[in-house]
C-alpha cells in the first residue's frame, strides 16, 4: 500500500517552489493539521502564554489607600509601574533598560543551545497565527477542505464560512488590543468604558491599532512576518554552531527516497516514502529535506508528522528529529553519534553574561532607597547680592517619596561653611526648632530653595557642594551634588 498524502495538488509545493520565477506574489500556504509530541508542546505553551497575557491585567493586589489595586500596571500619567509590590519610577529607567539585557542574552542563550525554540514555540506571532490557523481549521476544515473552498466559486455557503471566521479573528484581535490596553489602565473599569462609548479617543486608538495589526499579522501575513518582516533569522544563524539541537533530516538514512508498497523489500532505498507530509503541516511550507532554511522556525512539527508516517510504514522514528549537526554527520560516517556537548565556549560566554547582568539587576535592587533626590540650579541669574552684601542662590528641590508613608524630610547642605537653607511656598513642619519637608506617599514634593552666603565666606566663582535629605532620625537618605556660584574675583 503507497504511503502518501492525499493532497489535492498535482504537484508538490517543493516541485512547484523550484519553477518558479524570481519574483512572484505569494504562494499561499495551508497547513495541514497533525498530532504527535511537539503539537501538543506547542498547544501547551500557546495556552500558557496567551493565558498569562489576557488575564494578568485582571489580578487585583491590595496595596492600601490611594493606591491602584491592579497587580500590573504602567501607570503612565502617574508615571510609574506598579508590578505587584514593586513600583518602578521614571528615574529607575535603568532596570526596564536591564530586563531588556537579560532578556536579550537569554535569547542568545537558548538559540545557542536549542536553536530557534522562541521562533518556534513562544514568539507571539507564532502564538496568535496558531490560534488563528485553528480558527481557521474548525471553520473551514483541514488542509485539502480549504484549498477547495478556496478554488471554489463565491457562493452563499463560501461567503457564510469565509464570513464567520474574519468575525472570529476580528474578535481575537480585538481582545488581544483590549488586553494590551488594559496593562496601562485600570481593566474593569476601562471595559465599561470602551462598550459604553466614554473610553477616551486615545484607548480607542490604541484597541483599533493592535485589532489591525494582529489581525493582518496572525490572520493574512503569517509565514512572510516570519520570513520578511523578522529580522532574527538573519543573524541567529551566528549563534548556532554544530552543538546546537536543531531540526534535521536524517538524509544518510531516508535517501534515495520513493514510494514504497507494503511488502516490498527495503533493500538499496532509504526510509523516506517521499509522502510530503512533512511539508504539508509546515507553517512556513518548506521542505525540511532541502536542509536548513531560513524560514524554518524550529516548530517541530515535521517531527511529529515523520514519525507518524514511519509507525505506518514499520521503520524507525527518528528519520526527522531534533539533533546535532554534529551528530547528524558523525552519524553519516558509521560512527555511533557525537555526545550533545551543551557545556563549550559560546554557551560559557552567553550563561556568564547572563549572570552578571542578573547580578547587577539584583545588586541595583537591592540598594536602592526608597527616597530620591533632583537639585536644578537656577541660572539667571547665577546669583543675587542681598542688601547686606550676602550671596544667594536658588534651587529647584525635588524629593521623590517612593514609600506608602509620609515623610518628614530635613534639607541639609555639605561644603559651604556658614550657609543657611530658606524654603518658600512649600509644606513645611517646623515644630521642634527644624524645619522639616512634608512629602505625601507615593509622590514628589517640589521645593524652592535659597541658599545664601555670608559676604566674607562667599566663594569665588562654581563651588561644589553637596545636598542631603536626612529622616527624621538623622539618617542619611539620598544626596545630590550641586554648585554654588559667588561673584567673579
Amino acid at each position: 500500500m503507497d504511503v502518501r498524502v492525499q493532497d489535492d495538488d498535482a504537484v508538490s509545493l517543493r516541485t512547484a517552489k523550484a519553477a518558479l520565477p524570481l519574483y512572484i506574489t505569494r504562494i499561499k500556504v495551508y497547513p495541514r493539521a497533525i498530532k504527535g509530541l511537539w503539537r501538543r508542546v506547542k498547544w501547551a505553551a500557546l495556552i500558557g502564554l496567551l493565558g498569562i497575557y489576557y488575564l494578568v491585567p485582571w489580578i487585583r493586589w491590595d496595596r492600601g489607600p490611594n493606591a491602584p489595586n491592579q497587580a500590573v500596571l504602567i501607570d503612565l500619567d502617574g508615571r510609574r509601574g506598579w508590578f505587584f509590590d514593586v513600583v518602578i519610577w521614571p528615574q529607575e529607567v535603568y532596570f526596564v533598560t536591564g530586563f531588556l539585557i537579560l532578556a536579550a542574552f537569554g535569547l542568545f542563550f537558548a538559540t545557542s543551545l536549542f536553536g530557534r525554540v522562541w521562533c518556534g514555540f513562544a514568539c507571539p506571532q507564532t502564538v496568535w497565527t496558531d490560534l488563528f490557523m485553528l480558527v481557521e481549521r474548525l471553520i473551514e476544515g483541514d488542509r485539502n477542505d480549504r484549498m477547495r473552498l478556496d478554488r471554489a466559486p463565491m457562493s452563499a455557503s463560501k461567503a457564510a464560512r469565509k464570513g464567520l471566521k474574519h468575525a472570529v479573528w476580528l474578535a481575537i484581535a480585538a481582545a488581544t488590543g483590549g488586553a494590551w490596553v488594559f496593562y496601562y489602565v485600570d481593566a474593569p473599569t476601562t471595559l465599561v468604558k470602551i462598550f459604553s462609548g466614554e473610553a477616551s479617543l486615545e484607548v480607542y486608538f490604541c484597541v483599533g491599532l493592535l485589532t489591525a495589526t494582529t489581525y493582518l499579522l496572525a490572520g493574512w501575513a503569517r509565514e512572510q512576518v516570519c520570513t520578511y518582516m523578522c529580522p532574527w533569522p538573519r543573524f541567529q544563524a551566528a549563534m548556532l554552531d554544530e552543538q546546537s539541537v536543531i531540526v534535521t533530516y536524517q538524509k544518510w538514512r531516508g535517501e534515495p527516497r520513493g514510494k514504497h508498497k507494503a511488502g516490498a523489500s527495503w533493500d538499496g532505498r532509504g526510509d523516506c516514502v517521499d509522502c510530503n507530509l512533512c511539508v504539508a503541516v509546515c507553517p512556513t511550507g518548506i521542505d525540511i529535506r532541502d536542509g536548513q532554511q531560513i524560514e524554518c522556525i524550529g516548530c517541530g512539527l515535521c517531527v511529529d508528522a515523520c514519525n507518524q508516517t514511519m509507525d505506518k510504514v514499520g521503520r524507525a522514528r527518528g528519520l526527522i528529529r531534533w539533533d546535532t549537526l554534529a551528530s547528524q554527520e558523525a552519524k553519516e560516517r558509521g560512527a555511533s553519534g557525537v555526545a550533545w556537548r551543551p557545556v563549550r565556549p559560546r554557551t560559557l560566554l552567553y550563561a556568564m553574561l547572563l549572570v552578571v547582568v542578573a547580578a547587577v539587576i539584583a545588586g541595583a535592587f537591592y540598594l536602592r532607597t526608597d527616597t530620591d533626590l533632583t537639585i536644578q540650579r537656577d541660572r539667571s541669574p547665577n546669583f543675587v547680592r542681598l542688601s547686606n552684601g550676602d550671596i544667594r542662590n536658588s534651587y529647584a528641590v525635588k524629593i521623590l517619596n517612593k514609600s506608602r508613608d509620609e515623610r518628614r524630610l530635613q534639607l541639609a547642605v555639605g561644603g559651604l561653611p556658614g550657609a543657611v537653607l530658606g524654603f518658600v511656598g512649600a509644606d513645611l513642619d517646623a515644630s521642634g526648632g527644624a524645619t522639616r519637608l512634608l512629602v505625601h506617599p507615593d509622590s514628589v514634593g517640589t521645593f524652592r530653595v535659597f541658599l545664601t552666603v555670608p559676604a566674607a565666606a562667599a566663594p569665588t566663582g562654581s563651588k561644589s557642594i553637596e545636598f542631603v535629605v536626612r529622616d527624621e532620625a538623622g539618617r542619611d537618605r539620598a544626596s545630590h551634588d550641586a554648585v554654588f556660584v559667588g561673584p567673579a574675583r
